[in-house]
């Protein structure tokens, strides 16, 4: 698949099931996270990922981190925060490791960290993958950031669910110009 058709057919789709990208594919796909916009060259991104039983791990940490925020949460809820990871035979947690002391603004860092989740996306999309970009509560969570290796102003920018589509959604036919607009000098 050339980029252009991986850009513009890429959709997310939570219904995901095995197979996985396996070793050699995973490698391609981080090595085009690792081509990310990138200022300073800093690389300020970290990716774990969680496979087979180790979701189970990610999943007893999102429950933690539940615990915390609700400790009357029931039964059902908690099993529910358990199995999130589940819902996919991979999970990339995508973290923005932000160099604090660096002449590089906070918010590009993370910005570097989210385009090359992006480029997580697309690359397992072009090599017949299928996936979903979630965030919600445990990305914000200091609990699930800790436990992840997220301190002071890392972000957790997304957690990237893949593997191969059950279904295909249909694309949406949205024409660009309604948000591009071509800037119109001012009158003077």
């Amino acid at each position: 698949m050339d980029a252009m058709e991986a850009l513009l057919s890429r959709k997310s789709t939570a219904q995901i099931e095995e197979p996985a990208p396996g070793s050699e594919d995973l490698e391609k796909i981080f090595q085009a996270a690792l081509r990310a916009p990138d200022h300073g060259c800093i690389r300020p991104w970290r990716f774990i990922y969680f496979q087979g039983d180790m979701r189970a791990e990610l999943g007893e940490i999102f429950c933690e981190a539940l615990l915390k925020e609700r400790p009357d949460a029931t039964e059902a809820v908690l099993e529910k925060e358990k199995n999130k990871p589940f819902r996919a035979p991979l999970v990339i947690a995508v973290i923005a490791k932000v160099q604090e002391q660096s002449k590089i603004p906070v918010i590009e860092q993370i910005l570097s960290a989210g385009a090359a989740a992006q480029n997580i996306m697309i690359a397992a999309h072009a090599l017949g993958y299928a996936g979903i970009w979630r965030s919600g509560s445990p990305c914000f969570n200091d609990h699930v950031r800790a436990r992840l290796g997220a301190y002071g102003e890392d972000q957790i920018v997304g957690f990237l669910y893949l593997g191969t589509a059950k279904s295909h959604p249909p694309m949406p036919d949205v024409p660009a110009a309604e948000y591009v607009m071509e800037w119109q000098a001012a009158n003077g």
